[in-house]
């Protein structure tokens, strides 16, 4: 038996029309609501899995670690490192945590791995104790990235991960650190080698799906992101995994669903895919 958690790192607000892509406002506007600069509240939502005896962080959400004056910038939202702060709340210390999956390592998935800014100290890595999972591919892309995408890695993250010792780059289906539970699927539509983990259960599997389909809108076949590389793949890639997650009562954890962390996949008479029992928070959620 697992237990599941939703932990919330720092959140976002980041333009709405980048976050939808070549859809109109008039229709991605049904979905979600702006503020006065266009910006859309993003949730940087991380799970926790409690299994046996190990404890299993997917992603570290965008964290603190920028300059204060690039808060702004980037629409960071939250007092402190928010994410440790709730680890906090539950007895857990970043110190606690045995394994740190990564599906990519752009700056709102991966910066919750360094120590929150501080002009006087050089950012430092967190989760001593953790071995932390990257895909072959996504490391290769973090250290030779493209002019398009070079902006969204943080050099420091890519040399203190390999400075630590305790990094996997991980190229099939399954890894020895997290066995035949844990099973990796990979799409290169958003970012080459984006690793997208389905933790396997009884009742149906739960992928987390990260940048893939990053809140119920983009569950939506057409609706993809201005950030994601290779769009006519990601969609490909999108009903692949849709239609996987229909055919085995599967359910999707978003990562930056302003208010659903978990939904199970449905599919319409007509082909549309579709959410429901949507829940806003996992707290023990067992599987």
């Amino acid at each position: 038996m697992k237990q599941l958690y939703s932990i919330h790192s720092n959140s976002q607000k980041l333009d709405g029309g980048a976050m939808f892509g070549n859809a109109p406002k008039a229709l991605w506007s049904r979905w979600t609501s702006t503020d006065d600069k266009n910006r859309i509240d993003l949730a940087c939502r991380c799970l926790l899995v409690l299994d046996g005896d190990k404890k299993i962080l997917f992603e570290t959400g965008i964290g603190a670690f920028f300059e204060p004056k690039y808060f702004e910038r980037y629409g960071v939202q939250g007092d402190g490192h928010v994410l440790l702060n709730n680890l906090n709340r539950m007895d857990i210390s970043d110190a606690d945590i045995d394994v740190v999956v990564l599906s990519h390592l752009h700056f709102d998935h991966a910066g919750g791995l360094l120590s929150a800014w501080d002009e006087d100290k050089p950012p430092r890595l967190l989760f001593p104790n953790a071995k932390f999972l990257v895909s072959q591919r996504q490391w290769e892309r973090a250290n030779s990235p493209h002019a398009r995408d070079k902006a969204s890695y943080i050099a420091d993250i890519q040399r203190l991960l390999e400075e630590s010792g305790r990094l996997e780059l991980i190229k099939a289906e399954f890894s020895a650190t997290l066995g035949l539970d844990y099973k990796f699927h990979y799409s290169d539509g958003h970012t080459p080698g984006l690793m997208l983990t389905e933790i396997k259960s009884k009742d149906g599997p739960v992928l987390f799906a990260s940048d893939l389909i990053p809140g119920r809108a983009w569950v939506h076949r057409s609706i993809t992101m201005g950030y994601d590389r290779f769009p006519e793949q990601l969609i490909d890639e999108k009903v692949t995994l849709l239609s996987k997650l229909v055919r085995n009562n599967g359910r999707l954890f978003f990562t930056h669903d302003s208010d659903i962390a978990l939904s199970r996949v449905i599919v319409d008479d007509r082909g549309r895919f579709g959410t429901t029992s949507n829940q806003a928070h996992l707290q023990s959620f067992s599987i």
